[in-house]
């Protein structure tokens, strides 16, 4: 069974490929964690790292984007260089942190999913029972100037 968390993490994988964007790995673990998204563009070669926040309506932490504190950017950012330590060819490239939040609530319909040429920002999708809306997508969420 499909959580709610990784219908987010699927809604913004489908975007980010009509974005150009091809998806390296998605839930990618390693000892600091998780990497919900590692993601490369298909023009510049540029990567990716995605966090998704995916809340209900009534969440108390801004859909998510409080969660995305320094101890979570620290993480993320080791957690990349582990990444970029087992492919070191993709080291070669621009790396950013980005953040998405979705919010969901229960569909009160049986629409299907539209399909991907649907999913744009801020615009709400049937998908598996639920309506999810991607609200903001968030380039370079923070900067890599943290002491680890």
């Amino acid at each position: 069974m499909t959580t709610i968390g990784e219908l987010g993490e699927k809604l913004v994988s489908e975007w980010l490929k009509t974005q150009e964007w091809s998806i390296l790995q998605h839930r990618w673990r390693c000892r600091w964690g998780e990497i919900d998204i590692i993601s490369q563009s298909t023009t510049d070669h540029s990567l990716a790292f995605i966090e998704v926040k995916t809340r209900n309506s009534r969440n108390w932490d801004s859909d998510g984007l409080l969660a995305i504190n320094e101890k979570k950017q620290i993480k993320l950012i080791k957690s990349a260089s582990l990444f970029l330590g087992e492919y070191p060819s993709l080291a070669l490239f621009p790396c950013r942190f980005d953040v998405a939040l979705v919010s969901y609530k229960k569909a009160k319909s049986s629409l299907s999913f539209q399909g991907l040429s649907e999913i744009s920002l801020g615009k709400s999708v049937f998908w598996e029972g639920y309506q999810l809306t991607l609200n903001q997508y968030l380039e370079s969420a923070f900067e890599v100037n943290i002491e680890l």
